[in-house]
Formats: C-alpha cells, sequence, structure tokens
C-alpha cells in the first residue's frame, strides 16, 4: 500500500468514528429539526421556538443555558481559554402563499429522506446540528482549554448582526471572554464559507404637488419623478465594481411607496427602497454617494425640491420586550483562505466526510457582518442545505447531512482547541 492509500485509509477510519458518534442521535437530529418547523417564528415572534430549543439544551445536559436580553438562546460549554463561537439564527421569514407549497410549510413534512418546511434550510439544520455537535463534544470528553459558546440569535432576518451585536455587549458586562473565532451555520451545502458582500438598504424621497387629476398640469408627479429615478437606477446598476471571489456589487429598486390624496388626483410623495450590495472596494459612503449623484435627484422640479437619500434605520421590540434600533448598513466581509480558522475548518470536514470541502463565499448577507465585519472575530461559516432554497417555497435539508454536520461541529471544537493560539 502505497502513502497514498494510508492517507485515505487513515482519513475514512477518522470518518467513521465521528459518524458513528453523531448517528447516536439521528432521530434525535430529526425530531427536533421537525419540531422547530412547526412552530412558526418570524423574527420579534419567536418566544415560542426559543423555549421548545431551550427546553432540548436543558434535556441534553449542558449547565448553562439561558436567554439573553434579546431572547437569543444562550448555551456555555467548558471553561478554557480558547474560546469559540458558534451561531444560527432561529428566527425564520413568512411563507408567502401557503397554497404554493408542495408541504405544508409547519408540518416538517419528513420524506424519502429529507425534511420539508420553512426554515429546514435557514438556517434551523445549523441550529439543530450545533446543539448536538456540542452533545456528541460532551459525550467524547469536552477539551480542558475550550470554551465553546451556542447562541440561536433571534431577529436575523430582518436586520442582521443585531443578534450577535447585542450577545457581545452582553457577556462584556458578565465578564466572559471575546470569542476568538466563529462559526456560522448558514447553508453551505457542506462546504466552507468565508466572506460576503456587504449591503445597505436607502431610500429615495421624492417630492411632487399634489392637484386634481383632471387638472394634472397644475401639479407636480412625484411618481413621474420615481419612473426618472428608476431608469438613473438601473442604468447604475451596471457601472458597479466587481471582485474575483465576492462577485460583482449590485443594486435592486426593491418596492415604492406612493402617498396621494386620492386615486384621482396627481401624488406628492414618493419613496423608492434601494437594496445595495457592496462587494470588496465598495464602501457604504461611496454607495450613498453614488445614489446622491443621480442625475434625476440632482434637479429641483418646478419648486418641490431635488431627492433626497437616506439610509434605511431598523426599529423593533423582541420577544423579551426590548426595543433595538439599528441603521441598515452592513460591513462586507472575508477571512483570507490561507487563514487557520479556514484551513482547521477544512481540516474538520475532511475528517468527517473524507474528502477535502469546496471554500466559497455566500451570495447573500449573514450575521458574519458582526461577528467579522464589525468586531474582527475571525468567522467561517458551515452547514446543509443548499443556499439557493432559503427564502423559497422549497426548502428541505436530507438528514444523512443532518448527522454529518452535527459530526463536523463537533470535530471543529476539538480542532480549534488543538489548534488555537
Amino acid at each position: 500500500m502505497d502513502n497514498a492509500d494510508r492517507s485515505d485509509d487513515v482519513r475514512s477510519a477518522g470518518a467513521v468514528e465521528w459518524l458513528e458518534s453523531a448517528e447516536r442521535y439521528r432521530d434525535d437530529l430529526v425530531r427536533l429539526l421537525r419540531d422547530l418547523i412547526a412552530i412558526p417564528a418570524e423574527s420579534c415572534r419567536e418566544e415560542a421556538r426559543c423555549r421548545r430549543l431551550k427546553q432540548e439544551l436543558d434535556r441534553l445536559g449542558f449547565e448553562q443555558v439561558f436567554f439573553d436580553p434579546l431572547g437569543t438562546v444562550v448555551t456555555r460549554i467548558g471553561n478554557g481559554p480558547k474560546v469559540l463561537w458558534m451561531d444560527g439564527h432561529i428566527d425564520t421569514v413568512g411563507v408567502g402563499d401557503p397554497a404554493s407549497w408542495e408541504h405544508d410549510p409547519f408540518v416538517g413534512k419528513f420524506e424519502n429522506g429529507e425534511i420539508w418546511g420553512r426554515g429546514a434550510v435557514d438556517e434551523l439544520p445549523g441550529v439543530v446540528c450545533m446543539a448536538y455537535g456540542a452533545k456528541v463534544l460532551m459525550d467524547r470528553g469536552i477539551p480542558d482549554d475550550l470554551t465553546l459558546y451556542l447562541t440561536a440569535s433571534v431577529m436575523e432576518e430582518p436586520s442582521e448582526g443585531l443578534g450577535p451585536d447585542h450577545f457581545l455587549d452582553y457577556i462584556e458586562e458578565l465578564g466572559w471572554p471575546k470569542p476568538q473565532a466563529v462559526v456560522l451555520g448558514e447553508p453551505t451545502d457542506m462546504a466552507i464559507y468565508r466572506g460576503q458582500r456587504g449591503r445597505l438598504e436607502a431610500v429615495i424621497t421624492l417630492h411632487g404637488r399634489a392637484a386634481h387629476g383632471a387638472q394634472p398640469d397644475l401639479g407636480v408627479n412625484a411618481l413621474y419623478r420615481a419612473g426618472e429615478v428608476l431608469a438613473d437606477l438601473q442604468k447604475l446598476s451596471g457601472q458597479l465594481g466587481s471582485d474575483p471571489f465576492l462577485g460583482p456589487g449590485t443594486l435592486v429598486a426593491s418596492d415604492v411607496e406612493c402617498a396621494t390624496p386620492s386615486r384621482n388626483a396627481v401624488p406628492d410623495l414618493v419613496r423608492v427602497f434601494v437594496d445595495r450590495r457592496l462587494t470588496l472596494g465598495e464602501t457604504p459612503e461611496q454607495a450613498l454617494e453614488q445614489l446622491r449623484s443621480l442625475p434625476s435627484l440632482s434637479r429641483d422640479v418646478e419648486g418641490v425640491g431635488p431627492g433626497t437619500v437616506e439610509v434605511v434605520g431598523f426599529q423593533a421590540e423582541a420577544w423579551t420586550g426590548r426595543e433595538v434600533r439599528q441603521e441598515k448598513v452592513y460591513p462586507t466581509w472575508v477571512v483570507p483562505e490561507s487563514h487557520d480558522l479556514v484551513t482547521a475548518a477544512a481540516k474538520a470536514v475532511e475528517d468527517v466526510l473524507g474528502h477535502p470541502p469546496s471554500i466559497g463565499c455566500w451570495s447573500f448577507s449573514t450575521n458574519g457582518v458582526s461577528t467579522m465585519g464589525r468586531h474582527g472575530i475571525p468567522t467561517v461559516g458551515f452547514a446543509p442545505g443548499l443556499e439557493d432554497l432559503a427564502h423559497t417555497n422549497r426548502e428541505r435539508v436530507a438528514v444523512d447531512d443532518l448527522v454529518k454536520a452535527t459530526a463536523v461541529y463537533a470535530r471543529m471544537s476539538e480542532q480549534f482547541a488543538r489548534r488555537a493560539s
């Protein structure tokens, strides 16, 4: 047997060992994921789902399980100097038209080895597998020098990064050590992801002058002004920057709000909402300046003033009653492929699956805007599920991948304890 054959044999043996440890919890993984899917939990209304998860974590024997002031489910395991944080968000978007789903989105249909439903990709599998990965690690013996935080974050869908920002503030109050690395549970289809484009949400406000619909020449139609702006936005969208790894910056006019005295009047106010994705080399300040420089915005049309551009603000009340506010600006972030966290995470996947994973990035935005983007904590992502199925009526995940991901999370934690400085 040559060296390559011996290497493959050792890798396979390691995969069997870790997978066997996770396989014991296959039925528990299915049960918990289906239970969580069955509890509707759109953002700010996650309480029942959070309580069900806490019940499970308590049952698994973790000593420290509680809710932070925002309602995020927090678990702490171990007390070593090497601190790893695994985060998955527990809230989901709505279901749209329930009749468009092949299976009831809140049943957690289990068919042909797959579980269907809202959250079956984005991102309850990460939450469930991280919990049982920690259980596998506890079964095998938590490394003496490891501290592991698990969070099931709330309110990610309307304003990603909000939950982790509050968690980091809270553990500082508690005197807990700051994490040295983060693993996110957003879907990666069992690959390792190491970055994402940033984004901002902006609103363009256009004024007009109201008039009776029978005398439109006496007014200034804000909707017509919006049409010029939309044309300028479409033109700008083809002139944005690009990056070989993250891809191009993008721009979408995502919504329009119109204020008018009646359906037979000239509208006097329109707001155009813009979703702007920022690749490497683009900043929020530059993106806002691009919008403010649109030709259709700079003109004072018949005395009603030029258009204005502002960042959209997010304001809400968490299920705990905590009021939160945040500007909807989310930084771009990338961890170098050579970073020790990326190589250690990839090695953990290889140890379990028997082959090296692909390395990539998300097309959408994640809680990494907080962990790496704002706080500079090296961050990677790993989870089962196809990113392309997120927010669709086809969300589903393979149960075999749940088992594999559980083993990987356990192995990642052990790898981190061994390799982290």
